[in-house]
């Protein structure tokens, strides 16, 4: 027994969230995500073979989420700013309104009940998923990016659906700056310097938030914050994002967006099924 629970049954989940991290890692850098899209339905499968109850299950999934994507968005930025590709005055726009966006998303996850949370993870990533699979240049709100009042005002949004989903924004910055007909690349890397200060707000305010259903939730929890899954997923996934890094800036990525958009529906899928 390890922690209360059989010890095989922790060896195989070390290692689904382990392979996890290693996918994490990748589209991180690959997409400019934090990879909650990815991470939020594994350790929502994991919490829930731990049998942590089901009004709490999807806020711990997400809390977690945030922290297992900070070393990870931070790598991220990291590589992309030396290879010259973020755009510096969105980041600095983006960041205090973003922080305000979770800070309110946090206060949120203190009293909203979990279907709350599930329905927006559905919106989120069926909104990315079309993006994947139908973006064109169709999508595009102009060729050059808005004024500060509204950049500020995405930010803010980005902000406060991350906190509410377990993500870094990086899907959603992403997608913004290329409907302004920002390059890709460029697109990809300010969105991974856009959550840095996202993920690590959003995690402290999920520690936060959390504090008062700590007899609900698993040990070694802070809050709404596995440090199980943080420890077993975060190394993995830091650092295979400089691998996501190299492909974003060679490999074609239309077949790799159909692929991920066709996953993200599945995934919509699943929290829709948990939801009837």
């Amino acid at each position: 027994m390890l922690l209360g629970y059989p010890t095989g049954e922790i060896v195989m989940l070390a290692l689904w969230i382990a392979g996890a991290g290693i996918l994490v890692g990748i589209l991180a850098g690959l997409f400019g995500i934090g990879g909650g899209a990815i991470i939020v339905p594994v350790l929502y499968e994991v919490f829930r073979a731990m049998e942590v109850p089901e009004d709490v299950r999807m806020q711990l999934c997400i809390g977690t989420s945030l922290a297992i994507i900070i070393p990870t968005t931070i790598r991220s930025y990291i590589e992309h700013k030396k290879k010259g590709a973020v755009i510096p005055h969105v980041v600095r726009l983006w960041a205090l309104p973003a922080v305000a966006g979770v800070a309110i998303g946090s206060v949120i996850a203190s009293f909203a009940p979990a279907a709350v949370f599930k329905i927006a993870f559905i919106i989120f990533i069926g909104f990315i998923s079309i993006k994947m699979l139908f973006g064109s240049d169709r999508w595009n709100l102009g060729s050059e990016l808005p004024g500060r009042v509204l950049l500020a005002f995405y930010g803010f949004i980005t902000g406060l659906f991350s906190s509410l989903v377990g993500v870094s924004g990086g899907s959603l910055s992403n997608a913004v700056l290329t409907m302004y007909g920002q390059p890709m690349q460029r697109a990809v890397a300010t969105s991974a310097g856009i959550g840095v200060p996202i993920t690590i707000a959003g995690t402290l305010g999920y520690m936060v938030a959390g504090w008062s259903h700590t007899a609900q939730l698993p040990l070694l929890s802070i809050g709404f914050v596995s440090l199980i899954g943080f420890a077993l997923m975060a190394p993995v996934s830091s650092y295979t994002a400089s691998y996501g890094v190299r492909l974003a800036h060679w490999l074609p990525r239309r077949k790799l967006e159909i692929g991920f958009g066709c996953f993200l529906i599945l995934i919509a899928l699943r929290f829709i099924v948990s939801l009837i």
